[in-house]
Formats: C-alpha cells, sequence, structure tokens
C-alpha cells in the first residue's frame, strides 16, 4: 500500500499520487509506491521486446566475469516499472511530459523488490486547463539502495470551474 509523507492520503485511497488535479499539488509532497519484484521472466521479456539481448542481461556465465557477479536487469526495464508502479490516474493525467537527469545508480538483480519514492519539486502553470508537475522519480530496492534517480514532468489537468 502507498504511503503519503505529506498527507495522509492522496485522493481517495486510490494508492498513487498521481491522482490529483494540478492545483492539488504542493513542493515537498511525497508519496511511496507498493513493492514489485523483478524476475527472470521480466528480463528476457525484455530483451525481446527492446531487442536488447546484451550478455549482461542474459548470460549468466558473462555476467559471471563482470563487477556484477551476475546477470542483472535492464536500467530501462527497471525505470519502466517505475512508471508503472506510479499507476498514473486517466482524467488526471493528460500526457508524459518529459524526463531529465536521468541516473542508473546500482544495479538491480533477480529477486529485487524494487518501489518508487516521488517528491513534488517544481509547478509550472500550462494554460487555464492544465500544469506540468515536475517530481523527483528514485527506485530504490528492498535493501533501500537507490537504483534509478531521475527527474520527471507530467502534464495535468485542472479542476474544471
Amino acid at each position: 500500500m502507498a504511503v503519503c509523507l505529506r498527507h495522509q492520503h492522496f485522493g481517495k485511497g486510490s494508492g498513487t499520487m498521481l491522482n490529483r488535479y494540478f492545483e492539488e499539488y504542493a513542493v515537498g509532497d511525497r508519496w511511496v509506491s507498493r513493492g514489485r519484484t523483478i524476475t527472470e521472466a521480466d528480463i528476457v521479456n525484455f530483451a525481446g521486446i527492446s531487442g536488447d539481448w546484451y550478455p549482461l542481461h542474459i548470460d549468466e556465465e558473462y555476467a559471471r566475469k563482470t563487477q556484477f557477479g551476475r546477470r542483472i536487469a535492464h536500467g530501462m526495464l527497471v525505470l519502466a516499472m517505475g512508471t508503472g508502479l506510479a499507476q498514473m490516474e486517466p482524467g488526471r493525467v493528460v500526457a508524459f511530459y518529459g524526463m531529465d537527469r536521468v541516473r542508473f545508480t546500482a544495479p538491480t538483480f533477480i529477486g529485487d523488490t524494487i518501489h518508487v519514492d516521488l517528491e513534488v519539486l517544481a509547478l509550472e502553470e500550462k494554460g487555464p486547463n492544465q500544469g506540468v508537475v515536475t517530481f523527483r522519480n528514485q527506485i530504490s530496492n528492498q535493501r533501500g539502495e537507490q537504483a534509478v534517480v531521475s527527474e520527471i514532468r507530467v502534464l495535468m489537468r485542472k479542476r474544471e470551474g
């Protein structure tokens, strides 16, 4: 279950931070997602969809000889799974607006459970009906190690009337 670190709940217990209208956000709001465990199937499926068959991800013998000592998940897979954990609410989220300062800071292994920590960094009006919310997006594992950090921007609808 998601935990809001500023308010008791975001929205009506929907378990997501991206369920609010633009004007309902404040700089400093934070939210932590539920967890999701990375599986071998996730890595193989992502390799097939993306075409990224780099041996560090799919060849145990190769990976064993690297600094990681075993296979790791694709960084882009972990980033994409973080998007799914954020659970964007239709009708409030207009569109994903962009991403900056992406860094892959630690490996994610098969069996790691990741979660997302979002913090509102900035709010920018984009006309009378919408605005952009900038979030610090941190994806960490069950040991509290940060695996991916970025800034994401989401175009959010304003409340009508």
